[in-house]
């Protein structure tokens, strides 16, 4: 019993607060927020307005300084400025973007080129591997054939394509073929290939 005295006390005692909380503040704040807020999309500056009100009621006048205005200029002055900032940022990380792009363009055809080039190598050793293979094949040729068939051959070529041939015969071949030649051409042969092995010395 004692219990629910104190409970119904402590009932009587908030409840007249609440009641001024819940039906009189609340529903005053919900408005004046409501307000502002159907003001404000309407475009009407409530603190511009409430301010030139104040400047008209002799006691808040003098509450306002008298330079808002030079503040709210300064302050404007101040949003421009830094909206021009704004602005030329936006125009400097456009540049920046372009050069990233032209620069990514220019790499890629620089791979590009890069393959072309690595491919043309590629097919140059081929071609090279492909020409070694036919000289040691035409070497073996001449060493197969017999002498006196492989001198009028080698003296009918061009001399320097003869001299290749002559310094990679083995050398009993070698002096097998200059002995079926004539003398003349015997010796400008060796003497062309002892000035080739001086300079490879």
């Amino acid at each position: 019993m004692g219990k629910k005295a104190g409970k119904n006390r402590n009932e009587k005692t908030t409840s007249p607060f609440q009641w001024v909380l819940f039906a009189g503040i609340i529903p005053l704040l919900f408005a004046v927020v409501t307000t502002l807020v159907v003001l404000s999309l309407a475009g009407m500056n409530i603190f511009e307005k409430a301010k030139e009100a104040g400047e008209k009621i002799p006691v808040i006048s003098s509450v306002i300084p008298t330079d808002a205005k030079e503040e709210a200029a300064k302050l404007e002055a101040r949003v421009l400025s830094l909206q021009s900032d704004i602005e030329d940022k936006i125009s400097e990380i456009s540049t920046l973007k372009g050069k990233i792009n032209s620069q990514e363009k220019e790499r890629e055809n620089l791979i590009a080129e890069q393959e072309q080039l690595q491919s043309k190598i590629e097919e140059l050793e081929q071609i090279q591997q492909e020409n070694k293979r036919a000289f040691k094949e035409m070497i073996s040729t001449f060493e197969t054939m017999s002498a006196k068939s492989a001198a009028p051959v080698l003296v009918n070529m061009e001399k320097e394509k003869a001299i290749k041939i002559l310094s990679n015969i083995k050398p009993d071949t070698l002096a097998k073929i200059l002995e079926k030649m004539s003398p003349e051409d015997a010796a400008m042969y060796t003497e062309q290939l002892s000035a080739e092995v001086n300079q490879e010395r």
